[in-house]
């Protein structure tokens, strides 16, 4: 019983319930008393004294958890001792790991850090040498620094050693209940005034004219200023740049300050979120991967606030609902880390199971928050619902996968986005991406498994910051004589009506500081007057706290029309975006060719588009997104230098590529989510405060624990039950 106090000790900082893995030496009790095993930390406090001594920066920890840490492995909390049977390696950084648990991390030749993200000089199956006797792995000798003793604040969950999988039937899941018919057994919504807007001018052509709180921008660039009269343009280029401010906002929050005779007013401005998130147990995540998942779910459920709910599917060969859609109050966290706590990992990969499931529970809660939004994460490929076996289906189906709600295949105009991310070398990013991109979400491929919580920061940071929903932007032709010719959107649905005379592109939502970029093309006339009008343009939008629907319209966007044109200067914002759509497009063509098995076309189409691109007007006045876009298409012709180095992370880092640059929103790719990175050129503020967040919980640093007071204040408070 001493092990476990240990280890019940070690997740004491974790601040959720835990279970203690059974031991061949433990005597099988009923299955009735296996629960009460997963002991809350309150009732660990209550139930034996610790003698707590002074850490770094004021943590305090236990003098028995300090001392069992340096023989404790960093990924499955299990004891490391010479001699046992099992190889332990220890890295240049000192973090220890049991050999098996460190191994799924470095098959492919990862050399970073699972904890501290050091890169390491010595990997494990090639570098560090195996003692046969001492059944050790070790470069340096076991060192447990004192700084990571905060990593047993982080979410570092125990799970069972793999020589006691014959007693995994002894571990009885949470939540056994039988699952209802219909999902409308979501909690509550906490219902609060929201402070009363300015009152809105209904004088002018827009209902946004004199408003004070605007969460709208709109700017207009024509491909140049000036053409001469008698010239006519078959394709002239207007861009049209909208940003979604965070106005809006922060005027809330100050008119909440400032109106004493509100009461009950939410601190946090910002639209609540339901989130679904749908995970994959299959018995690919066992080990390291399971252990960071729990880890990555812990941050996610410590950032959500009291008016965000949560739900978790977990699903391998089936799909089950944890528990339902549920406010993330103190007792609404401490059941949801009791749930993946209790996760383990087994069976096959039913993706279109754990996808309809989650789909299921935001179809038909009784209540509904503002934003909704579904994240999908496996490792596997799904092996139950899609083939491309067959003559006549070459290719697999993989809207299948996906539930007609979603799709719009019903005609039911529900549209949840359901975020995607591929875990690790051997996941489909083929059907990852189309599961994102058929229901408006983005695909993301964590390449590292390290910085899986890194991926998971950066999406909720923009899902908990939205500020405009249902965006819908309206262009129209002034010039009696123009006509417009294309709409160019990405993913984004566009048409054009009334003979050409108008278009539409439904944007949807935007968070905090996202910016669109659209361009537009029309045929300009010749002409006898001085200048002419092209378009101007219309934005309608809900605002998600107070369900308002506001109206924005631009300024008419004219060109000069003198009787001869001096030196004609292009507009560095139009060539800026037409060069992002070329890569773009360059990189879909790449990924067809290297589909067809024609890696060195798929190489020649990359270089090609990078010499155009270095001939731009953007490229020769440095600009940094024409910079992040060679980047990015050279890293892309790396990861195609062979079908094995293809197939294992060339596929999933290029359609990663695709869905960040059609959707002009920031996605995890590769090794990293740094915002350093050039290829991360849609980040937002939120997502960059997010990210930050997570990795000063990672790296110790101060401002971490300052972030993780509020978690370890929770120890004192009783269990729910």
């Amino acid at each position: 019983m001493g092990s476990k106090w240990k280890k019940a000790k070690v997740a004491l900082g974790l601040n959720l319930c835990m279970f203690v893995p059974r031991t061949l030496d433990d005597e099988s009790p009923p299955p009735s008393t296996v629960v009460s095993e997963r002991l809350s930390d309150a009732s660990l406090l209550s139930s034996r004294q610790t003698t707590p001594v002074q850490s770094f920066n004021g943590l305090k920890l236990s003098k028995s958890s300090s001392k069992s840490s340096k023989q404790t492995c960093s990924i499955c909390l299990n004891k490391m001792k010479q001699g046992s049977g099992h190889a332990i390696f220890t890295a240049e950084c000192s973090h220890s790991f049991h050999f098996h648990c460190i191994a799924s991390n470095v098959k492919h030749g990862n050399q970073i850090c699972p904890v501290c993200r050091a890169k390491w000089k010595e990997i494990p199956l090639s570098g560090a040498s195996l003692d046969p006797i001492q059944g050790r792995v070790s470069p340096s000798p076991i060192n447990w620094p004192q700084n990571d003793a905060l990593m047993a604040v982080v979410h570092r969950l125990p799970l069972p050693h793999p020589r006691r999988d014959l007693n995994r039937r002894h571990i009885v899941p949470l939540y056994q209940a039988s699952e209802p018919g219909v999902f409308n057994d979501d909690e509550p919504l906490n219902h609060q005034p929201q402070p009363a807007l300015p009152e809105r001018s209904t004088s002018g052509k827009s209902t946004e004219d004199t408003d004070s709180v605007r969460a709208m921008e709109i700017k207009t660039y024509p491909e140049v200023s000036a053409t001469p009269r008698a010239k006519t343009h078959s394709n002239f280029t207007v861009l049209v740049h909208l940003k979604a401010t965070a106005a809006a906002a922060a005027e809330r929050q100050n008119l909440s300050r400032n109106q004493a005779s509100l009461t009950q007013i939410s601190q946090t401005p910002r639209a609540p979120v339901d989130l679904v998130t749908v995970l994959d147990v299959s018995g690919s995540m066992s080990g390291t991967k399971l252990a960071l998942l729990k880890r990555a779910m812990g941050f996610v459920i410590q950032n959500l606030g009291s008016n965000d709910r949560l739900s978790v599917i977990a699903f391998s060969s089936t799909a089950r609902r944890l528990f339902p859609l549920s406010r993330m109050t103190d007792s609404g966290r401490q059941l949801a880390l009791q749930a993946v706590n209790s996760l383990v990992a087994n069976g096959g990969t039913n993706i279109a199971e754990g996808l309809r499931k989650g789909t299921k529970i935001v179809e038909d809660r009784k209540e509904k928050n503002p934003v909704a939004s579904i994240i999908l994460l496996s490792d596997g490929q799904d092996n139950y619902t899609v083939s491309g076996s067959g003559t006549d289906q070459p290719q697999p189906n993989y809207h299948l996968l996906v539930p007609n709600s979603i799709s719009g295949r019903d005609n039911s105009g529900f549209q949840i986005p359901v975020h995607a991310f591929g875990f690790g070398a051997d996941h489909d990013a083929s059907s990852m991406h189309s599961i994102s991109e058929i229901s408006g979400g983005t695909f993301s491929f964590i390449e590292t498994e390290a910085v899986l919580q890194d991926a998971f920061a950066q999406c909720i940071g923009g899902l908990l910051s939205v500020v405009v929903q249902e965006l819908q932007v309206g262009i129209e032709c002034v010039h009696p004589s123009l006509g417009l010719v294309s709409l160019k959107a990405g993913s984004y649905p566009s048409r054009l009506v009334a003979d050409g005379r108008k278009g539409f592109i439904d944007v949807g939502d935007l968070y905090a500081d996202e910016e669109r970029d659209f361009l537009v093309s029309v045929n300009v006339p010749a002409t006898s007057g001085n200048e002419t009008s092209l378009i101007k343009v219309t934005c309608a939008y809900k605002d998600p706290l107070t369900q308002e629907i506001a109206v924005l319209e631009s300024e008419e966007v004219k060109i000069e029309r003198p009787e001869i044109a001096g030196q004609v200067v292009m507009s560095l914002e139009v060539d800026r975006q037409r060069n992002r759509l070329q890569a773009a497009e360059a990189m879909a063509q790449a990924r067809v060719a290297a589909e067809q098995g024609d890696l060195t076309g798929a190489v020649s189409i990359l270089e090609n588009c990078r010499k155009t691109l270095s001939e731009t007007v953007s490229a020769k006045s440095h600009d940094r997104l024409c910079m992040a876009l060679d980047a990015e298409l050279k890293e892309m012709q790396e990861r195609m230098v062979s079908r094995h180095v293809y197939e294992a992370s060339g596929r999933a880092y290029i359609l990663s590529g695709l869905s960040s640059h059609s959707w002009q929103r920031a996605t995890a790719r590769g090794d990293s989510t740094d915002q350093s990175s050039l290829v991360q050129a849609y980040q937002t503020p939120s997502m960059v405060e997010m990210l930050t967040r997570s990795q000063a919980m990672l790296l110790g640093s101060p401002s971490g624990q300052r972030f993780l007071q509020p978690l370890l204040s929770l120890r004192s408070q009783p269990s729910p039950r």
